[in-house]
C-alpha cells in the first residue's frame, strides 16, 4: 500500500508501470498471491500491467534463486521479452538486500532505483552488502514515518536520500482497500501473529505459547472477543491452536482472513488494544490509528536473535524501547524511558560496525538487554573482565611448563 501512496503522490511520474509480484511463502503453489487477494483489486487500476515472478522461474523458488553470472544476459533479454520492457526508466523494488529483489536489480540493469519499505527495517542497516552495479544506481528511499525523529539507516552508507511518504497518502490508499475488502470479525482486541518459528528465532512451540500467552492476558484484563490476525506467512497452525486455547479461557476467539491486511482491521474494528510481539503492525496501530498497543515477548527474542547482525534486531529493539510492554498478568507497563535515535544508532553500529565507523559511540552505558556483552567486547566499547590472580599465575606456570 505504501507503493501506492507514492504513485498518488507523484513520486514516480506517468510512464507505463508494470507491477512484479513475488509470492515468498514456503509453498508458493498453495498460497494466494498478492494480486488473487480481496484488497487488490482497487490498487491493479495503477499499473498497467501485473505479471509474477512465480510464474516466469518456475518451478524454482523466489527466495532462493539467483541468476549464475552466466545467465544474466540471457535472462535480462528474456524479462524484456517477456514483459515488454523497452527502455526501462526506473526501478521500483523492496527489500533490495534479498531475493528476489536483489536478483532482479541485478538482471534489469541500466535504470535507476528507487527502494521502497514500509516496515520497521527501514530503520536497521543494510542486511548484506550490495554490489557497485546496484548500490550506484539507488537514488532515494521512500518510507512511512512510522516513528517521527527517527532516520533511515538503510542505504545510508551509500549517500541514499531517505523520503517520507505523506500519511493522508498512505491512509487515503488504505481506505480503498478496505472498502473493497471482507469486513473481519468484530472483537475487543486484537493479536498479530508473525512467524517467528518459520524464521527460527523460538520454535513453533514457543511462538504457540507466547500466543496463548497474550490471549490469557487478554483475558484477565476481562477481553471476551478477541480477533487473531495471522501472518500471510505463518500457516494455519497457530489459528487452530489458539482457538484450542480459548475456550478453557472464556475467550470468544475469531480469525481474520489471512489475506486481510491488519491495517484495514484496525481501520474496520477499532480495537481496544492491539497486542503483538514486534510486529510493524503495532507501531502503524499506534502511529496511524491513534489505537492503543502493547507487546509482548520482546525480551525472549532479544536474547534469542542471531548473529547479532539479524535483520530483526533493530524492530524487535523499537517495539522493545518504544511501545508498552503487557505482562502474562494482563498489566501494560510503560518502557524506561530512554533516548531511541542514540539507541537505535548504537545498536545499528554494533550489528555493522565496519559499515557505520561514524555511529561509534563515545561511550556506552551497558544494557544487558540490548548489548551483548562479548560484542561489546571485541568492538572495544568496554573493557573485558578483569582475570582473577589465581587464573593468571596458573596460566604463566602452564606457559613455563610448555
Amino acid at each position: 500500500m505504501s507503493l501506492a501512496a507514492a504513485i498518488d503522490d507523484g513520486r514516480f511520474g506517468d510512464g507505463r508501470r508494470v507491477l512484479v509480484v513475488s509470492n515468498n511463502a514456503a509453498v508458493p503453489e498453495v498460497a494466494t498471491p498478492l494480486d488473487g487477494t480481496p484488497g487488490f483489486a482497487p490498487l491493479r487500476g495503477r499499473f498497467d500491467e501485473v505479471v509474477s515472478w512465480n510464474e516466469l522461474i518456475a518451478p524454482l523458488h523466489p527466495s532462493d534463486w539467483r541468476a549464475r553470472v552466466i545467465e544474466v544476459p540471457m535472462m535480462e533479454r528474456l524479462i524484456r521479452s517477456h514483459w515488454g520492457l523497452d527502455g526501462v526508466e526506473e526501478l521500483v523494488v523492496e527489500s533490495i538486500a534479498v531475493p528476489p529483489a536483489r536478483t532482479i536489480a541485478g538482471l534489469v540493469r541500466d535504470c535507476p532505483i528507487t527502494v521502497y519499505s514500509d516496515g520497521l527495517m527501514s530503520y536497521g542497516p543494510t542486511r548484506d552488502p550490495l554490489p557497485a552495479e546496484i548500490f550506484r544506481r539507488v537514488g532515494r528511499l521512500l518510507h512511512l514515518d512510522l516513528v517521527p525523529g527517527l532516520t533511515p539507516l538503510l542505504l545510508s552508507e551509500y549517500g541514499v536520500a531517505p523520503e517520507i511518504l505523506p500519511g493522508e497518502r498512505f491512509l487515503s490508499v488504505l481506505d480503498e482497500v478496505a472498502a473493497t475488502a471482507p469486513g473481519p470479525p468484530a472483537g475487543q482486541a486484537m493479536i498479530l501473529g508473525q512467524y517467528l518459528s518459520a524464521l527460527e528465532i523460538v520454535t513453533p512451540e514457543e511462538e504457540a505459547a507466547l500466543h496463548e500467552t497474550m490471549l490469557a492476558a487478554l483475558a484477565a484484563r476481562g477481553c471476551t472477543d478477541v480477533v487473531f490476525k495471522p501472518h500471510p506467512a505463518a500457516g494455519r497452525r497457530h489459528a487452530r491452536l489458539l482457538r484450542a486455547a480459548a475456550g478453557p479461557l472464556g475467550v470468544d476467539l475469531s480469525v481474520a482472513a489471512e489475506s486481510v491486511p491488519a491495517e484495514v482491521c484496525f481501520a474496520a474494528l477499532r480495537p481496544e488494544l492491539v497486542v503483538g510481539c514486534f510486529s510493524t503492525g503495532l507501531v502503524t496501530a499506534q502511529r496511524y490509528f491513534g489505537l492503543q498497543v502493547a507487546s509482548y515477548g520482546t525480551g525472549m527474542v532479544l536474547e534469542r536473535l542471531a548473529p547479532y547482525e539479524n535483520s530483526n534486531r533493530i524492530p524487535v529493539t523499537i517495539v522493545d524501547a518504544l511501545l508498552p510492554r503487557l505482562s502474562a498478568e494482563g498489566e501494560i507497563e510503560r518502557p524506561p524511558a530512554v533516548d531511541l535515535p542514540g539507541l537505535v544508532r548504537t545498536v545499528g553500529y554494533c550489528m555493522q560496525a565496519d559499515t557505520y565507523p561514524q555511529l561509534r559511540p563515545d561511550g556506552i552505558a551497558f544494557d544487558a538487554r540490548y548489548f551483548k556483552r562479548r560484542r561489546l567486547e571485541a568492538l572495544d566499547l568496554v573493557a573485558p573482565p578483569a582475570r582473577s590472580g589465581a587464573l593468571t599465575r596458573l596460566r604463566r606456570k602452564i606457559r613455563s611448563a610448555i
